[in-house]
């Protein structure tokens, strides 16, 4: 069996057009599977043409501690990056909420496939409102923690990573009483009947919720050409909206940061909310930007802070 965590020799890689990267998780490679039959469909190759490239990520390796200190979003992204860099690959599938924001001048987003359910589903409890007085609630994500005891102080965080089956597995073993996991994982996992998926315009999605981008080397037009087939503009706009909000934000890792975008239409509707990480502090804000200029949804990210508390603030690093 060949060892995901290094790259295929050329002496075994099988002739493809193009090899797709991607991260061994089973939501990794779904997503990968979903991003090949469109292309495949697209410019009617068969399924062969396109390699699918597995890697062990860092993220998927190390599960002992949360995100944010142990490298942040980088951990998920590294390894492809390389491979990238140095041809392994032709192109990187990405759950684009897991991209960090800046990223490295020479590659480029070539394209986003059309956005899948943007919510957060609630597994454990049929509501907020009906989790148990004290109850335990299992994530290691910031923004649904800080999201959380806002709305229910009385809960107790506990820290949960790993995949989709991980975290249902700890759940099943009384780890959390509670957990949180993207309703579009659990769509293209053919497990959408687990859990009561929550209102987006109450409780905010993180940033790049649901949406699956590719990646490759921005000198490569011949791959930019190909993926365009399959980019989903209204999708793309909504994300390069969400990461101009990050990026004027400068938030990290540590940032509870929510935000949802509805297309209106030649325009794009962001409601965003930034929380301090005990869930304390709250401010909101929202802009209608163009859908040809998504970047300046820049602006919300300099309202919010300008409208922040200290305690909020103090976990962001506003690039001006």
């Amino acid at each position: 069996m060949t060892d995901p965590t290094t790259p295929p020799s050329p002496e075994t890689a099988s002739p493809a057009i193009l090899r797709l990267g991607t991260r061994q998780s089973p939501l990794a490679m779904a997503q990968a599977e979903e991003t090949r039959a469109r292309l495949c469909a697209a410019h009617g190759w068969p399924e062969s043409a396109v390699e699918l490239v597995p890697v062990i990520a860092s993220g998927d390796r190390i599960l002992d501690r949360p995100l944010a200190e142990i490298g942040g979003k980088a951990l998920w992204t590294k390894e492809l990056d390389v491979w990238l860099a140095d041809g392994t690959i032709d192109a990187a599938v990405h759950s684009m909420k897991d991209v960090e924001t800046v990223r490295p001048a020479t590659l480029t987003i070539t394209a986003v496939l059309p956005r899948a359910d943007v919510r957060d589903t609630l597994i454990g409890a049929d509501s907020i409102a009906t989790i148990p007085a004290g109850a335990r609630v299992g994530t290691s994500a910031p923004r649904r923690a800080a999201q959380m005891l806002h709305t229910r102080p009385d809960l107790t965080v506990v820290s949960f990573r790993g995949n989709v089956a991980t975290r249902l597995g700890r759940l099943e073993r009384g780890e959390a009483d509670v957990t949180l996991l993207a309703a579009a994982g659990l769509d293209r996992l053919g497990v959408a009947d687990v859990g009561t998926p929550l209102d987006a315009a109450t409780w905010l999605p993180a940033p790049a919720q649901g949406a699956i981008g590719i990646e490759c080397l921005a000198a490569r037009d011949d791959v930019i050409a190909l993926f365009a087939a399959i980019d989903h503009a209204p999708s793309h706009a909504a994300i390069r909206a969400e990461r101009a909000l990050l990026a004027g934000l400068g938030g990290t890792c540590h940032s509870p940061i929510a935000v949802l975008t509805r297309h209106d239409g030649d325009t794009l509707h962001l409601i965003a909310a930034l929380y301090s990480p005990d869930g304390t502090d709250r401010v909101t804000g929202e802009i209608t930007v163009p859908v040809g200029a998504p970047e300046q949804a820049t602006t919300l990210a300099h309202q919010l802070l300008a409208d922040a508390p200290a305690a909020i603030t103090r976990h962001f690093q506003s690039v001006g």
